[in-house]
């Protein structure tokens, strides 16, 4: 195809994801079965709008009643402070109301309230209807963030069916805010952002909460979601301090096992703990973010780690550690909510008395330099999708700084070790952490596994299943391997891309996982389907085959793919072969390229 022809069909393909989501449940409606997954829901959804995947009991328990009475007590002196919301008596009473909880019948019009979006509206008449259309006619992303609706908040009742009201909205504020904030455009961690405002406003008032969210001074998302994610760079060193100062036991327990922070904090900076701890808890962690801003996932990320931290020394390797933080708290935090509640506002007044409540001001890097609303033409790379090839120096930089981190934290502890080993009289061993033992069900960072070589930052999401290997770069690559994996923060998941864990025999540089390790992914841990059933570790054997021929061509996610067919030697020469001789230690042995003669008497499986 030439240029004309390729520009013409991403535009064809772009109106096509449009028109569905305008069309959204009418009659007629080209639906995917995958895509529309049918769930029992009268016995199933809790008061959130989430449903569970077991009959929820028929009557409330002791306490959850108790709660809930409590609740509706306090509507009636929220209604008296949401009519004098300016007065002096209510500015005093906020922070106490606050942190005991808001009601959630109202929290929709305190969030309003907190985020100052009616002056936002007010300011800036008939724009969002501007975005939308500008979006319909240029914009870049709508593959991308059309493929991340279908996988956000799937077991909520408002976002279950496809091209819902509710997915018509997402899709509808995040294609619109991507033309209005040209300099962020799309990241997959807003997919999650704007899909939580969306449970409890409109599209307008959910599209100037997320450019609050990102552009205010108390919140400033926007260096979290930018290209080389310096707000979250700089916060991470800033967690390790505190982590350095009030628990150096279990920092040094970390860096043992070759888990840096970034490993298991992604969602909390990225979407303030959704999806890491009860929604429940999440609505209210978020109530006070709104109200104090990021100082706020500060001191929450500490508070969480010194409620849990008898339990997490217990746990000796990267995986078990992970699986702990990310799977078993948002499932069970096993602690009452105003408790936590409680002591992360003890754990905010001990920050603030050690001067670490806060990490500074934000740098350059993190504040918007374009102005917003601006038009930004699409290059024809851009339009049809094609695909970065290198990575840029903000890219390089990043990944450099975080490995030279994780590197020094993992020396430190190993010279630590050798020297207390020595003192002993005993012989040094070698470092037992499980840097390498992948289980894809915990961390977050799956989605990066298929963007090799891409033009964008959007590969946060790609699957609700993660895999350690993706993020082991920070806490376990030399900085050789660093150099040649470079960090992927602008990247493209295709549809048809391969997922997956890496083992160390699969040949982990080889594998590419390593290279978007820095992209920072976020999953969505939202599709019930696409999360598999986890056998134990010893029973799988996990591989990643990245396959690319030589003269196949770039092709991209994006609007458009350009598809070629691939060449006849190809496929005998990118077969695996797996061996696994039948000797005591059953060592499976992995040959990739030409296949070796066969041994008799060996179970063997071919892989084309």
């Amino acid at each position: 195809m030439n240029e004309e022809d390729l520009v013409k069909r991403s535009a064809e393909e772009r109106e096509r994801i449009f028109k569905r989501y305008e069309h959204g449940r009418a009659e007629g409606a080209e639906i995917d079965p995958w895509e529309d997954p049918a769930f029992e829901v009268y016995h199933t959804t809790d008061r959130y709008g989430f449903m569970h995947d077991k009959r929820l009991p028929s009557k409330l328990d002791q306490h959850e009643a108790k709660k809930q009475h409590v609740e509706l007590e306090r509507i009636k002196k929220w209604l008296k402070m949401l009519k004098s919301w300016d007065a002096p008596a209510s500015k005093e009473k906020l922070h106490k109301r606050i942190y005991k909880g808001i009601p959630n019948s109202l929290r929709s019009q305190v969030w309003i309230k907190l985020l100052g979006i009616e002056e936002a509206k007010g300011k800036n008449k008939n724009t969002y209807g501007e975005m939308l259309k500008l979006a319909r006619l240029y914009s870049t992303d709508a593959r991308q963030i059309d493929s991340d609706v279908n996988r956000q908040f799937r077991e909520h009742i408002h976002y279950r069916e496809r091209y819902s009201i509710k997915q018509q909205s997402l899709f509808n504020v995040l294609t619109a805010y991507a033309m209005y904030n040209s300099e962020v455009g799309y990241c997959q961690g807003m997919s999650g952002l704007a899909g939580v405002l969306l449970m409890y406003m409109d599209e307008e008032d959910a599209f100037w909460a997320v450019h609050i969210l990102l552009t205010d001074p108390k919140y400033a998302m926007h260096g979290l979601y930018k290209e080389g994610f310096p707000k979250l760079t700089r916060f991470l060193e800033h967690h390790d301090r505190i982590l350095t100062k009030f628990m150096p036991k279990m920092k040094k327990h970390f860096d043992k096992h070759g888990l840096d922070a970034i490993l298991y904090s992604l969602k909390w900076y990225f979407v303030c703990f959704v999806e890491r701890v009860p929604f429940s808890l999440c609505l209210r962690i978020w109530d006070i973010f709104l109200l104090d801003g990021d100082k706020i996932i500060t001191a929450m990320a500490y508070t969480i780690l010194k409620l849990h931290k008898r339990n997490l020394m217990k746990l000796n390797d990267m995986d078990s550690i992970t699986q702990y933080i990310q799977v078993k708290l948002y499932k069970d935090f096993m602690f009452d909510e105003d408790f936590v509640i409680t002591a992360l506002e003890k754990t905010t007044e001990e920050l603030k008395r050690t001067k670490l409540e806060h990490p500074g001001p934000p740098t350059k890097d993190e504040i918007p330099s374009r102005p917003f609303g601006q038009f930004v033409q699409p290059s024809f790379e851009q339009m049809v999708g094609i695909r970065q090839e290198k990575f840029t120096e903000k890219e390089k930089e990043t990944n450099e700084i975080v490995t030279m981190r994780s590197e020094a934290a993992r020396e430190a502890v190993e010279t630590d070790n050798r020297e207390s080993q020595l003192s002993a009289g005993t012989e040094s061993v070698g470092h037992t952490g499980s840097k390498f033992s992948f289980d894809p069900s915990m961390d977050d960072a799956s989605s990066l596994l298929d963007c090799e070589h891409t033009g964008s930052r959007r590969s946060l999401a790609d699957t609700s299943v993660t895999s350690t290997a993706d993020l082991s770069v920070f806490s376990a690559v030399t900085r050789s391997q660093a150099h040649e994996n470079s960090l992927d923060t602008h990247s493209n998941v295709s549809d048809n891309s391969v997922g997956g864990g890496s083992s160390v025999g699969s040949g982990i540089g080889a594998t590419g996982s390593m290279q978007r390790a820095a992209q920072l992914s976020l999953s969505t841990h939202s599709t019930p389907r696409a999360t598999p059933h986890n056998p134990s570790p010893a029973d799988v054997l996990r591989i990643y085959v990245p396959y690319s021929p030589l003269d196949t061509p770039i092709a991209s996610p994006q609007n458009g793919d350009v598809h070629k067919s691939l060449p006849s030697y190809a496929f005998p020469d990118n077969r695996i072969r797996i061996r696994i001789d039948n000797d005591e230690l059953s060592t499976p042995i992995v040959e990739h390229g030409q296949i070796k003669p066969f041994i008799l008497d060996s179970p063997e499986i071919d892989l084309k």
